[in-house]
């Protein structure tokens, strides 16, 4: 057994995710994800109109909508990538007067950020730290803008992401033309590289700012860096698999829903681990994971 606050080395590699996966399963994530996935489904239609309006701002929304649709076709199918862009398509557009649309805007936002507020809640409980019950309404409010800041965050992520997608783009149409194939694929390399990063950047924030704990950011790269390679090898895996089993198509005309409960289902199953793994690694090399000021350890 490792001790704590130890150097780290990689033969420890082997007993860190074995006692990761023992306290992983141990705090029930499958009932934790489902949970998530639930209030993804609700959230999906406004967190997609936000995001697309938002970015939209700095680009049209409808190169966005591409972009989404064909990010959802590979993940879920074509056929789930065209019922979301029908959902789009039907939110957006609607004549509305002042009133309706102050309350539709408020709507969204509380919409949209039940996903990420229930997200906080699960990460809390695989960190294993709670809300202080004496804490105020204010707390519930601030959890909440805590939430929205991440929409902001996601859609500026991807803002970024689009103008990388571009520009390398365009950047491998004048290399396949004017240079050989091993420049090429060092271009794609990159690319996959890109966007290593930009899903570990986000990884990161949302163990350091999400849940109700103080953890130091070497801690979290390297829980985050983690998270982000489990997270591509699985979506690859589940592209796959919805590709060839379509389970979804048992389902009817819901097979859109449960494909998209099952990807957020088992995506956050890995982003729990990744989490889980954040906190052993901090409790055997680093400082531990403490409560923030309004929150405390869970009994």
């Amino acid at each position: 057994m490792v001790k704590e606050n130890s150097t780290f080395g990689v033969k420890h590699i082997p007993s860190l995710l074995k006692e990761t996966y023992i306290a992983w399963n141990n705090d029930n994530p499958f009932r934790l994800s489902a949970v998530v996935a639930y209030y993804a489904i609700l959230s999906l239609p406004a967190l997609l109109v936000i995001i697309v309006n938002l970015v939209g701002t700095f680009t049209s929304p409808e190169s966005i909508q591409d972009i989404l649709t064909s990010e959802f076709s590979e993940a879920l199918g074509k056929d789930s990538a065209e019922a979301i862009q029908v959902m789009l398509d039907e939110t957006e557009n609607k004549k509305r007067n002042f009133i309706s649309t102050i309350i539709g805007l408020g709507t969204l936002i509380f919409g949209a950020t039940g996903m990420f507020y229930q997200l906080q809640i699960s990460l809390n409980d695989i960190w294993q730290v709670e809300p202080d019950p004496k804490a105020k309404w204010w707390k519930l409010v601030f959890d909440r803008a805590r939430s929205f800041a991440f929409i902001l965050v996601i859609g500026f992520l991807l803002l970024i992401s689009f103008v990388a997608t571009a520009a390398l783009s365009a950047l491998n149409d004048y290399i396949k033309s004017s240079f050989p194939d091993m420049v090429l694929t060092l271009a794609q390399l990159f690319d996959i590289l890109f966007s290593l990063g930009i899903i570990s950047l986000l990884f990161a924030l949302m163990f350091k700012f999400l849940p109700d704990a103080k953890v130091e950011w070497k801690t979290v790269w390297i829980g985050a860096f983690i998270t982000s390679i489990l997270f591509l090898l699985g979506k690859l895996i589940l592209g796959y698999y919805f590709g060839q089993a379509n389970p979804g198509s048992t389902y009817g005309a819901a097979g859109t829903i449960v494909l998209i409960l099952l990807w957020v289902s088992y995506s956050c199953l890995i982003l729990l681990f990744g989490a889980k793994f954040t906190f052993v690694y901090a409790n055997r090399y680093g400082q531990g994971i403490r409560p923030m000021p309004l929150a405390r350890k869970k009994a």
